[in-house]
């Protein structure tokens, strides 16, 4: 039985591996094409064990964890996230960051990516004081060679959740699966007014 499950600041420390677990696989897919580590995400998620605020939403088959939605106040994240949208005239903290979401592909079109958006936009509520709540998705070519045929942005599922495309961009390097070095990726924010806040 697929159920959903929230966690918070220390209690994330019980699920990191699952989550990094998940991070690695999903990410290497187009159009993130992520060739990551255990000890790289491990690192990058203590971020959300060492804030109280954090929320991870997992999704469970079982005991197995096959999916997992992270956020976060804006104002703990790094100053690369945090800075594209200060120049815009944004304060972080008045930001709610949606930072990713990774699901197993057999548990895709369940409904499950609503229901992510829906846990951490309570969150935020719950939480009190956030103006908007964004996103960054990565930037690729459409021409790119690694664009599976038949490919489907989640565009439509980010419009029906209410978010617009910003002209914001925070750029990150990684190494892609397919390249010997880490090289600069754009990611553009995505962003909606939260309710009671226009």
């Amino acid at each position: 039985m697929l159920r959903v499950k929230t966690v918070s600041g220390r209690a994330v420390a019980d699920y990191i591996g699952d989550v990094a677990r998940l991070r690695i696989t999903v990410f290497r897919e187009f159009p993130y094409l992520y060739d990551g580590s255990a000890e790289y995400e491990e690192r990058y998620l203590q971020t959300y064990i060492d804030c109280d605020r954090s929320v991870v939403v997992l999704a469970l088959d079982g005991a197995q964890v096959v999916g997992a939605s992270t956020a976060i106040p804006m104002a703990f994240e790094t100053e690369a996230f945090q800075q594209p949208l200060v120049t815009a005239g944004y304060h972080p903290d008045e930001v709610f960051y949606c930072a990713e979401s990774v699901l197993l592909p057999q548990y895709r079109g369940r409904g499950l990516g609503w229901r992510f958006f829906d846990e951490r936009e309570a969150h935020a509520a719950r939480l009190g004081g956030f103006a908007v709540s964004c996103f960054c998705a990565v930037e690729r070519p459409v021409d790119h060679p690694l664009r599976p045929a038949g490919y489907k942005t989640l565009e439509s599922l980010w419009r029906k959740r209410g978010y617009q495309p910003q002209a914001l961009r925070a750029h990150f390097r990684w190494k892609d699966i397919d390249q010997p070095e880490e090289t600069d990726k754009p990611m553009q924010y995505w962003m909606k007014t939260l309710v009671g806040r226009e």
